[in-house]
Order: C-alpha cells, then sequence, then structure tokens
C-alpha cells in the first residue's frame, strides 16, 4: 500500500482543517491497490515515478509522466499503483475546487506545479493560513487550477457482460479476436456488443480497443519497456506499427511524448 510521508502522521485527510493539503507518497516494492471508496475531499494523484492508475464509474485513467489524476469530490474510484511509485497525493476542499473540472480528468503538470507540490509537501498538515505558507498552498491551488486537461483515458462500460469483456481484454490484450468471436464469449450477438459498446462508451468496439491498447502501452513504458517489447506484448507485427497506433491516438510518437514531459524511453527501433 502506498505510504504518506508527512511531518504529521495523516489517518484521515477528509479531517484536515485546511483548503488545501499536500502529501508525498511512495510504495513498496510490490503492486498495490486501494479498492473503492470515496472522499469527501477532492483528490489529485501525481507520480514522480512509476505509474499510477484509477479507475471511477466514468472510466480508467492513467497518470501518465508530467500528468495527474483528477478525482473530483464524493466520486468513488480505485486506486492502482506498480512498484516504486513515487509522487504526490493532493486533497482539496470542495469549496475551494469550484475552478476545477467536476469529472475525473487527467490534468497536464508543468515543471512550476511539479516544484509546488514539492514544497507544500514539507509543510506540516495545520500550516499557517496567514503567513508564507498559506500563501504558497493558495498559489499552487491557483496554479491547478490553471492547468490544461489531457486526453488520456479509457471510457468503461457499465454494462455487466460489457464490463466482463473488458477486464478480459485488459488482462489478455494481446488476444485478437474478431467482434463476432468477442461478442460468443459474453453472450451476446455481434450487432448487440457493437451497439452496447457504442451506447455506453461513445466508441466503437474498435476504437475503444485501440484506446485500451495506448493506455497499457503508456503503462509499460512508464515502467521501462522499451516500444519494441510493449508493441509485442499487445499483439501488434512490429514497434512500427504500435508507434503508428499511438501517434494517430495522441498527436505525437511515444518518444516526443516521453521527451517532452522529461522522462527517458527506452526504444529498440526509432520513435
Amino acid at each position: 500500500m502506498p505510504v504518506f510521508e508527512e511531518q504529521e502522521q495523516v489517518h484521515d485527510p477528509d479531517a484536515i482543517a485546511r483548503a488545501l493539503s499536500v502529501l508525498h507518497i511512495s510504495t513498496q516494492d510490490r503492486r498495490w491497490e486501494r479498492p473503492w471508496h470515496s472522499h469527501r475531499k477532492a483528490q489529485l494523484l501525481f507520480p514522480l515515478s512509476g505509474v499510477i492508475s484509477c479507475e471511477s464509474p466514468e472510466g480508467l485513467w492513467l497518470a501518465a509522466p508530467q500528468c495527474a489524476v483528477w478525482v473530483p469530490s464524493g466520486v468513488g474510484h480505485s486506486v492502482q499503483g506498480l512498484e516504486h511509485a513515487q509522487g504526490y497525493c493532493l486533497f482539496v476542499e470542495p469549496e475551494h475546487a469550484a475552478a476545477l473540472p467536476e469529472v475525473c480528468c487527467t490534468l497536464a503538470v508543468s515543471p512550476l506545479l511539479q516544484e509546488l507540490f514539492k514544497r507544500c509537501a514539507q509543510l506540516p498538515a495545520l500550516y499557517d493560513l496567514d503567513g508564507a505558507e498559506g500563501r504558497l498552498m493558495a498559489v499552487a491551488l491557483d496554479e491547478l487550477s490553471a492547468a490544461p486537461r489531457e486526453q488520456i483515458h479509457l471510457p468503461m462500460p457499465q454494462h455487466a457482460q460489457l464490463r466482463r469483456l473488458a477486464q478480459q481484454i485488459i488482462e489478455r490484450p494481446e488476444q485478437r479476436c474478431s467482434l463476432n468471436q468477442w461478442g460468443a464469449l459474453i453472450g451476446l450477438s455481434e450487432r448487440s456488443l457493437s451497439r452496447l459498446i457504442l451506447s455506453e462508451t461513445g466508441l466503437s468496439f474498435g476504437r475503444w480497443q485501440r484506446q485500451l491498447h495506448i493506455l497499457q502501452g503508456l503503462k509499460q513504458l512508464g515502467q521501462g519497456d522499451s516500444v519494441e517489447r510493449v508493441a509485442l506484448t499487445l499483439g501488434y507485427d512490429s514497434a512500427s506499427a504500435f508507434i503508428r497506433l499511438f501517434k494517430k491516438a495522441v498527436g505525437q510518437p511515444p518518444g516526443q511524448f516521453f521527451a517532452e514531459r522529461g522522462q527517458r524511453l527506452k526504444t529498440d527501433t526509432t520513435s
């Protein structure tokens, strides 16, 4: 499980009587998961290293390099982190989050905002509201409110059979089946599957599956896997095939995406 590092032990962030709390988090040498829960306060998850993913009723969200996952007040969610994940967790009182999104999303984290997180995490839980500490937290909240959104998420269906299918594809992303074969696995006709996935996610089945591959690819690349290894794991014939998919979905190839976020990407091929 994640460890919150702070000058004062925090058992319930909702109980901290401050508009904004910034905690440094670190994890053990293993993967961890926090099952479904919610907070009165809104929450932001920002990994400095490793990968943190978050699922809400609306979808699956991934905190890629220089991105954070935003979870509004009261929204149920589960969180999963890979081993050696490090980063920051913010909690914001609802009345101070009016300028922030009302739905789960990913936000881009600027170098300035990252440095503000670092400094704010060093403050005591009950920092001085009227002095320099309070002003620093106010600046961090202003910068967070101005952070642009990133489109790195996967709409998740609520229909029980589709959720079962989604889990199977997540667990075995390399598996290649026709729409008819996927439908047969969960007891739906090809037509019903196509109609339901579009109705529940707003995407065709093919686009939804490709978006899932993008998220899974980002997760593996963030762990240090090469582009070639990621492509093979996801069932693509070559690294270049995955790079084309990534560029079409994200707007830039993996190498550029990671370079702009200050993280080195291991490659076995030109990206």
